[in-house]
């Protein structure tokens, strides 16, 4: 602020300025306005006074001609009707005095003249005039006539001069009034000139003082705002002429200083975020080389660790069939002890295998019907339901874009851990259902099961974890590792739902098609409007086929502990791997 109030600011410049003009173009228009006044009061002076003043004055002459004519007349024929025009005469005389006197008020020299006129007319009447009319009327006219000598007309000729004197009296006027009207209109002129004059240098102060304190103030700031603009962030900006743009460079340095410390942060994170995607790039690399080793153990571990294997099993078992019961009962166990640690490496192998494969292994998504997915999960599960007398549902299930062998082994896990985790007293009942939540089918697999307690709701994913013994419940425990690797694959996300309240519920999404999510949200208001028990009108034929397909229980006999006959070595049903959990 200590700037903005050094020196005048540009406003009050600018005010000042206009401020002299307009007191100068006042005040001449005052002045021009009196001149002009009196121009116009001279002039009408002129028309209105003096011109009327000249034709008075020779209407007053010819008013007295015709007085010192009829008298003339009335002399020579004493006709009493010869003295009709100087009655006229009389009467017109008074009258022009009169109207000369009201013009004549503002010029007492026009006046004085007109009283001289006046006065030599009475005297020549009363010396002349009126003895010439009584002489005749008593005597006849010669008596008249012998009264009209050259002394008489010398006395008429006295009025003349009289007369003569007031009109030019009344043209040295008229000469002087119209010498003012010529005054004060040249002055009329100058002081016009005069305020032309204020006006273009008023105009022309007022370009060279914008050109000094904004223009080239201004100019300059551009030129400096453009070159921090070009990329020179360092170039301090300086402001210079009124204070107020002396403020607006000090508010634009600001913010100069203000882009140039962001840019110092932003250039230090970029430099951050190479020096990060420098190391994620030789992660990445070492990633990639560690894929690799992965991929060649992978191949390593299904060819060359399989086959001594498969020899190491092949003779233990050789090893336990030839000579069980020769040896003694120790010998036996230790037998049977390494028949089955090779049979738990085989199956650990196999199912390392199975779930390096995924996703590296692929057929490409095409549309799968989860509803023939259950189909053939029933099918490979027919044994170990059989066996533990367990009873499979399913509702009407969405159809969505996926591999249909990772999706079949997907829903099987499933199934199996639900029947493999039962309680002894109950048997199982596993139940598969789906709902559209936003843009994702929602899949339900629901047991009545032992149950997970919440705290190990996420360790239950990870790969060879296990909650139980082998003993109790066997497997290899990547069965739901496998489950989470394959929703993951299909851009979904798996978890256990905690609020279940008998068994375990394991829920999962998976991306919907377009239409369907086309199709729910098409079909929400007329949801909201339609009654509900509307809906047993509309079900004819479509109940049946959103009715929940069931797969029965199908006991045939007692539970038995040992494995059923129709369950591969292996854990295998149908084809299709039962890895569970």
């Amino acid at each position: 602020m200590k700037a903005y109030q050094q020196g005048w600011t540009l406003r009050r410049r600018v005010v000042a300025l206009l401020g002299v003009v307009l007191v100068l173009l006042l005040g001449l228009a005052a002045a021009e306005a009196t001149l002009a006044a009196k121009n116009r009061q001279n002039i009408d002076d002129v028309l209105l006074k003096t011109g009327p003043l000249r034709v008075q004055a020779q209407e007053l002459m010819s008013a007295l001609l015709d007085q010192e004519t009829a008298v003339r007349g009335y002399a020579v024929n004493a006709d009493r009707n010869d003295l009709a025009p100087y009655q006229e005469g009389l009467r017109r005389e008074q009258d022009t005095v009169a109207e000369m006197r009201k013009l004549a008020v503002d010029y007492p020299d026009v006046l004085r003249e007109v009283a001289v006129v006046e006065q030599r007319a009475a005297q020549w009447r009363s010396a002349v005039a009126e003895p010439v009319i009584a002489t005749t009327e008593r005597s006849g006219p010669a008596a008249g006539r012998a009264l009209i000598t050259d002394q008489t007309r010398q006395q008429f000729d006295g009025i003349r001069a009289a007369v003569n004197g007031l009109q030019d009296e009344i043209l040295e006027v008229r000469q002087k009034t119209a010498d003012k009207v010529n005054s004060t209109s040249n002055v009329l002129v100058v002081l016009l000139i005069i305020a032309a004059l204020v006006v273009a240098v008023a105009g022309a102060v007022l370009l060279l003082s914008l050109d000094r304190i904004l223009i080239r103030p201004l100019a300059g700031l551009v030129n400096q705002v453009r070159e921090v603009a070009e990329g020179d962030y360092r170039h301090h900006i300086e402001g210079s002429g009124p204070p107020e743009f002396r403020l607006l460079a000090d508010d634009i340095d600001l913010m100069r200083q203000k882009i140039a410390r962001e840019l110092d942060e932003v250039r230090e994170a970029r430099e951050r975020i190479e020096w990060v995607n420098s190391q994620l790039q030789k992660q990445a690399e070492e990633l990639t080389r560690s894929n690799r080793d992965l991929e060649q153990f992978a191949y390593v571990a299904s060819h060359d660790l399989q086959e001594p294997l498969r020899k190491v099993a092949s003779f233990c078992q050789l090893l336990q069939r030839r000579y069980a019961g020769q040896l003694d009962e120790r010998a036996d166990q230790y037998i049977a002890f390494a028949v089955d640690g090779a049979q738990r490496m085989q199956r650990l192998i196999n199912d390392l295998l199975a779930f390096s494969r995924i996703g590296r292994l692929t057929t490409g998504f095409t549309e799968v019907d989860l509803n023939k997915v259950m189909g053939d999960v029933a099918g490979q599960t027919e044994a170990a339901r059989q066996y533990a007398d367990a009873e499979l549902t399913w509702d009407r299930l969405p159809v969505i874009r996926g591999e249909e062998p990772l999706l079949t082994n997907l829903l099987a896990n499933l199934v199996s851990n639900s029947i493999k985790f039962r309680r002894p007293d109950v048997p199982p009942k596993v139940h598969v259902s789906a709902r559209l939540v936003d843009d994702e089918w929602e899949i339900s697999c629901r047991d009545n099961g032992i149950g997970i307690e919440p705290e190990f709701a996420d360790k239950i994913f990870v790969i060879f974890q296990r909650l139980h013994s082998k003993d109790a419940y066997p497997g290899t425990g990547i069965g739901l590792a496998i489950v989470k690797k394959i929703v993951e694959y299909h851009g979904g996300r798996v978890w256990v739902d905690t609020d279940s309240t008998e068994g375990t519920t394991i829920r999962f999404t998976l991306p919907a098609l377009p239409e369907d999510v086309a199709a729910a949200r098409a079909a929400e208001p007329d949801a909201v409007e339609e009654p509900a028990g509307d809906a047993e009108a509309t079900g004819d034929g479509d109940g049946a086929e959103d009715a929940a397909v069931s797969v029965a229980r199908q006991p045939d006999g007692p539970a038995r502990e040992e494995t059923p006959e129709g369950a591969a070595p292996d854990g295998t049903t149908g084809g299709m791997k039962e890895t569970v959990g």
